[in-house]
């Protein structure tokens, strides 16, 4: 177990996880969501939580970005403790982190290079040569660069997620966070979504962090899987490791399995 990060922002190790989450508590009202969450996601390593809906998975994410802050509990992102920070502060945070939410959350008066370039401009960049440099780059990665003037109601659904994702790695982030990426996508478009994420991580080396409920997909890009109940994680491994699990709360999930009373045990 790797030691606990210091009390106060601080530049983290090589060796340290990228993401650490310790004891993380959050309600809403009186709707307990996260109850005693803990994760580490190393660097370089592609983590895939799963989990029924309201079980904490999106909110995670959220209290990784410092959109929200634990009501007890500690978030640490790359050696730096976000929670309490000011939002001066988080900004450099989050330009380490990129994110493809879950309907792309593109800009609908944009443009496909527009809605890929917002970031670069946000973060200060102005040298308009460089910034469409990056954004052809990006869309090149995605296979898009021939659609960077179509609007995005001119988009397939597989063709948004896929400009959202090269929103998220334009600024050439060290952990890109996906909350649900292949969501209302056919079979055949989610394995393409799929193979994408594996790429971003072989060939920048990022962090990756994947929400889902597709198990498929899950599988595929996930180097270790969380299983996320009741608030806190119940079980966490290699994908082989969640296969081969006897605990039929986790088979049951893993294979979308009800018992005949209509309840399932992992709910």
């Amino acid at each position: 177990m790797s030691k606990p990060a210091p009390k106060s922002p601080s530049i983290g190790k090589n060796d340290d996880p990228f993401i650490k989450i310790e004891d993380v508590h959050k309600a809403f009202g009186t709707q307990e969501v996260l109850r005693g969450m803990n994760l580490e996601v190393q660097r370089g390593e592609s983590m895939v939580i799963i989990g029924g809906s309201g079980t904490g998975k999106s909110v995670t994410l959220k209290h990784i970005m410092g959109l929200l802050q634990p009501d007890r509990g500690r978030v640490v992102v790359d050696g730096t403790e976000v929670n309490g920070l000011p939002e001066r502060k988080l900004g450099p945070i989050r330009r380490k982190i990129g994110i493809l939410f879950q309907d792309g959350a593109l800009f609908d008066s944009f443009n496909v290079a527009e809605n890929v370039a917002f970031p670069l401009f946000e973060a200060g960049l102005r040298d308009r040569k460089e910034i469409f440099e990056r954004v052809r780059e990006a869309l090149s990665v995605v296979n898009l660069e021939a659609h960077l003037a179509k609007m995005p109601n001119n988009l397939s659904g597989g063709m948004r997620k896929r400009v959202s994702l090269a929103r998220a790695i334009v600024t050439h982030p060290e952990c890109i966070l996906y909350d649900e990426p292949t969501s209302g996508l056919d079979p055949v478009v989610s394995d393409q979504i799929n193979i994408l994420i594996r790429e971003m991580q072989s060939r920048y080396k990022v962090t990756s962090l994947v929400v889902t409920h597709d198990m498929k997909s899950a599988y595929h890009v996930g180097d270790r899987i969380a299983f996320a109940r009741e608030g806190r994680v119940y079980f966490l491994g290699k994908p082989s490791d969640i296969k081969a699990s006897k605990d039929p709360i986790v088979q049951d999930f893993i294979e979308g399995r009800s018992r005949p009373d209509g309840n399932s045990a992992a709910l």
